[in-house]
């Protein structure tokens, strides 16, 4: 896997996880754990993106 297609994937992901926690912020009755948790690892990926982009 090159590193572009590496970027691309883990973007992919960073998105997919931000729509899963505006999703969970919306939902009535959903665990702030949770919501807390995919924010964690949200940031490990944008944190790996920035990495690898530099």
């Amino acid at each position: 896997m090159t590193i572009s297609s590496h970027l691309s994937e883990l973007q992919r992901k960073h998105e997919v996880l931000s729509r899963r926690v505006e999703e969970e912020q919306r939902s009535p009755g959903t665990d702030n754990l949770s919501i807390v948790e995919l924010k964690k690892q949200k940031l490990r990926l944008k944190e790996e993106i920035t990495r690898l982009a530099n």
